[in-house]
């Protein structure tokens, strides 16, 4: 994703707009009370245990946390 992309300059603007919004408290209590699917469920699983595959250790899941992190944290986002 390029910084001049218009497309992903605009995508990246809705997606900060939707995560910056204000909601009301009734919003709010709805979106964290709604009902986990049956599909949901399964894929967390499914993604808990690749994720625990690929980083068999605490110290392997810890290493690869700070080196996301350290991603996320670059100004790029790379």
């Amino acid at each position: 994703m390029s910084p001049t992309d218009p497309t992903s300059q605009a995508a990246l603007e809705a997606a900060r707009r939707f995560t910056e919004r204000t909601l009301t408290a009734a919003a709010f209590d709805a979106y964290v009370h709604a009902p986990v699917s049956e599909e949901e469920r399964e894929e967390a699983l499914r993604l808990i245990r690749w994720f625990s595959k690929r980083y068999r250790t605490p110290a392997e899941r810890l290493a690869y946390v700070r080196r996301a992190s350290a991603r996320w944290s670059r100004p790029d986002r790379g």
